[in-house]
């Protein structure tokens, strides 16, 4: 357990990340006003690196009220944005000793690029062993195993608009291959296994980062024309995803990502342990360590949340999944009785 200082200063980072995105504006972008001749017309763009490399935004004319104006109001913010980068690099700096977990250097640059270009306030969210890590520290721990990978899994729904989930998200382009290319990292598509399928994964060269774009579904990689590239269907994905929040991950700074509820992560990990191939049963034996330390603490910190996250299993529709979480949860080493009691009934019920 990290300590209640430690704690208190995590949950100070995520408010002021919070304040931050609430501000966010020209003023909170670093970059300069540039004028261009256009047709005899004098105009001022913004210019940023920011995101996926230089852009300029259209301002104005010039001597336009309005663009002046625009130009003031920067000016004016610049300072505030100022202490408030002051602020969240003086926290990491007092966290970092207190134990949380920080990303290393590269999959760090990755997360940080992948938030600047919009990617976690257009759905995505991460998932996989770095969004275990980033749990621990939302829930003020820090989990034992150290399982640790450079993979960064983004999960998302395909369409804007595609479904109930998604009326509210804002509309949007994150392009995922363009702000990966802007890093100048090495990263390049992975081919898909079948000729003409689009890739869904990208690849540092020569390195073990990979970036996997995920979403809901059976089959061949879909597109995801928000994010510019496609994603591989993963089934029970859609599990994860109804039930997020956000949460600060430290990558050198820190930003705000989007994460899947402690219990929905747990439960869904039993679940794509139960499905790994006979090949692949050293990466289902990880996923039941992640599993059980998440569960140990919910039963201590969060009692009634895997009751919630379970209920939904109990349908009908669910009844298969149910079946395969349960047969996985009597496989995970470690787990408390009262515990598997629950899994033992969900898997009675859903039999009957």
């Amino acid at each position: 357990m990290l300590s209640l200082e430690t704690q208190t200063l995590f949950a100070e980072l995520a408010e002021v990340l919070r304040l931050g995105d609430l501000m966010r504006s020209f003023g909170s972008l670093k970059g300069a006003f540039i004028q261009r001749e256009v047709k005899g017309q004098t105009y001022w763009y913004f210019r940023t690196s920011e995101g996926l490399g230089q852009q300029d935004f259209y301002v104005g004319k010039a001597q336009d009220p309005v663009a002046e104006k625009a130009i003031e109001s920067y000016k004016a913010a610049r300072p505030s944005e100022g202490e408030n980068e002051a602020r969240v690099k003086r926290l990491v700096a007092m966290l970092r000793p207190g134990g949380v977990h920080v990303m290393d250097a590269p999959t760090g640059k990755v997360v940080r690029a992948l938030a600047a270009s919009g990617v976690f306030h257009l759905g995505g969210v991460l998932v996989g062993t770095q969004a275990y890590l980033a749990l621990g520290n939302a829930a003020g721990v820090r989990w034992g195993s150290g399982l640790a990978t450079q993979d960064s899994d983004v999960a998302a729904w395909p369409m804007v608009g595609d479904g109930s989930l998604e009326v509210a998200l804002p509309k949007g382009i994150a392009d995922i291959p363009g702000t990966l290319e802007t890093l100048q990292m090495g990263f390049l598509p992975v081919p898909g296994l079948e000729p003409n399928t689009p890739s869904s994964s990208y690849k540092m060269r020569g390195k073990d980062l990979r970036v996997d774009i995920l979403t809901p579904g059976q089959g061949k990689p879909v597109p995801v024309p928000r994010f510019k590239t496609a994603a591989a269907r993963l089934p029970f994905l859609d599990y994860l995803l109804k039930d997020t929040f956000e949460s600060p991950v430290l990558n050198g700074g820190a930003v705000l990502v989007r994460l899947p509820s402690w219990a929905r992560f747990a439960v869904h990990k039993l679940a794509v342990a139960d499905q790994r191939p006979a090949n692949e049963q050293v990466k289902a034996a990880k996923d039941r360590v992640q599993a059980v330390e998440v569960l140990t603490w919910l039963e201590e910190a969060r009692p009634g949340d895997l009751e919630l996250a379970l209920e939904e299993l109990g349908t009908k529709a669910r009844m298969t999944w149910a079946v395969r979480v349960a047969r996985s949860a009597r496989l995970a080493i470690g787990l408390r009785s009262e515990t598997l009691l629950k899994f033992a009934l969900l898997e009675k019920s859903a039999r009957a």
